[in-house]
């Protein structure tokens, strides 16, 4: 996701990370999100594939916006597993029907910071771009924590790595990006989760974590 775009425009709507400010910049651009990032499929699935659900695992697609990640997901875990995507955006989650991938999970409309789920009750969480969407990451993280069982895995993504990404949008990495690693370690470990890979390159990010006991 273009996260430097969104994070330029959060500082001038109604709350850093609130309901109404995610909503206000995501539906306008639903329809259109998967045709502005048409390469963006392979680099989704190989994420999966490397964050590792199994066969007849319960997964989440937490901020699953038009649910590029579903299919993979349902492949992986196959029939008798269980997939979700979760949103806050109403627009996203049409745009997932409309390409067909609610076929592939149980679609939630919600926020990702207060999960209807039980506790331990998920094997794997994915998420492409989602910190950067939490106004407080921290509970953010401590929620996907607690629905996923001790030893299960957090797969934090996006398509492109830092760098690259803010070139695309004209600016320059600061030592304040909670996703460069020595900002996102501690804040993993502090929301019950252990850092186990990082990958920051021009053609992904992907950050792999276990659930601690």
């Amino acid at each position: 996701m273009p996260q430097d775009e969104y994070k330029q425009h959060r500082h001038h709507g109604p709350g850093a990370g609130s309901t109404a400010e995610v909503r206000e910049f995501f539906t306008p651009r639903a329809a259109g999100w998967d045709s502005r990032f048409p390469d963006d499929g392979p680099a989704y699935v190989a994420a999966v594939a490397e964050l590792g659900p199994r066969t007849g695992d319960a997964v989440l697609d937490a901020g699953c916006g038009t649910g590029r990640a579903l299919p993979a997901l349902r492949a992986a875990v196959g029939p008798r597993g269980t997939v979700l995507g979760a949103d806050l955006t109403p627009a996203m989650l049409e745009a997932a029907v409309h390409a067909g991938r609610d076929g592939a999970a149980v679609l939630i409309l919600g926020d990702v910071t207060r999960l209807p789920l039980r506790d331990n009750s998920l094997d794997a969480v994915f998420a492409a771009g989602l910190i950067s969407h939490l106004g407080e990451p921290g509970p953010g993280l401590r929620e996907l924590a607690r629905v996923v069982r001790p030893g299960g895995r957090l797969a934090l993504f996006h398509p492109v790595g830092r760098a690259a990404l803010a070139a695309r949008h004209g600016r320059h990495l600061t030592p304040g990006d909670l996703r460069d690693e020595p900002n996102l370690r501690p804040l993993l470990a502090r929301s019950g989760w252990h850092l186990e890979s990082y990958t920051d390159e021009d053609t992904r990010f992907l950050a792999l974590s276990v659930r601690q006991d």
